[in-house]
């Protein structure tokens, strides 16, 4: 790896670290309590006391941003594990069923694909109504079709790998050889592409968080800080370019750890 990947790949692992920290232990880091409103301290510019400031309605924009990464990395993390494993059951049974069967899967795949991922998450939210767990389900749906289309793939090519046939070959039965040759492989290549799949579910829970379909206040989640102080963004900027920011640090942070994981897996150099 060259210097530069050397040095992308540790800030970005070091903006996760600090990320899951604050949403594993947020009292650790928060300075004040998240929903304590007081009317008096309404948009208080960044300082000692309010290192992020205040919002509308006095309530600490740094300790919001800080509970809120723990809603919104929970959401991330849910939602991209369901759709790793679905997408894995689904596009293994795909690579070893009859015809037929593959090419109705992988044609209702590629229609899905079709459409960016936060049109269908944005369809189905509005189907289901507005909520986390919605937007958590809205977000594993929209994410599923790609881990279908590569663990299928996965599973095509490495169904006919020598060493899955050397095993059939000495007597170990067929599921028995898949569960443990081809299985493993395709779960290691889902994997890494689930790495850049957490900051893109980060980024479209945080979307439809702004267009309202998500928690509502008081909830501190950074997509729907975001959208509360767009309408104050003149007079009192910060309200939301702190969520924003940390949205913006943490998608990066998963792409760019993602990407080398997968150059990595490639062969090739980051």
């Amino acid at each position: 790896m060259s210097v530069g990947g050397r040095v992308r790949l540790s800030a970005a692992v070091a903006v996760l670290v600090v990320v899951a920290l604050m949403a594993v232990a947020p009292q650790v880091f928060a300075t004040a309590d998240p929903l304590q409103t007081d009317v008096t301290q309404a948009l208080l510019p960044p300082s000692a006391e309010h290192f992020f400031g205040t919002d509308q309605s006095g309530r600490d924009v740094y300790s919001r941003v800080v509970y809120g990464a723990s809603r919104s990395l929970g959401i991330g993390l849910l939602a991209t594990s369901l759709a790793l494993a679905i997408g894995l059951v689904i596009g293994a049974l795909s690579g070893v069923a009859p015809r037929l069967v593959d090419a109705v899967a992988m044609r209702a795949t590629d229609v899905l694909l079709a459409f960016p991922e936060f049109l269908i998450a944005l369809v189905v939210v509005a189907v289901l109504g507005p909520g986390s767990a919605n937007v958590a389900i809205a977000v594993t749906i929209a994410a599923i079709p790609v881990y279908v289309r590569l663990a299928r793939a996965q599973t095509r090519t490495l169904r006919t790998a020598e060493h899955v046939e050397a095993a059939r070959i000495l007597g170990v039965p067929a599921p028995a050889a898949f569960a443990r040759h081809v299985l493993p492989a395709v779960l290691g290549a889902l994997s890494v592409l689930a790495t850049i799949g957490i900051g893109s579910s980060i980024l479209a829970a945080a979307g439809l968080s702004f267009l309202g379909l998500g928690p509502t206040e008081p909830t501190p989640e950074w997509g729907l800080m975001l959208s509360g102080g767009r309408n104050v963004l003149g007079q009192a900027w910060w309200v939301a370019v702190f969520p924003g920011v940390a949205i913006t640090l943490t998608v990066v942070a998963a792409t760019v750890a993602g990407r080398t994981l997968r150059a990595r897996a490639d062969g090739r150099t980051p």
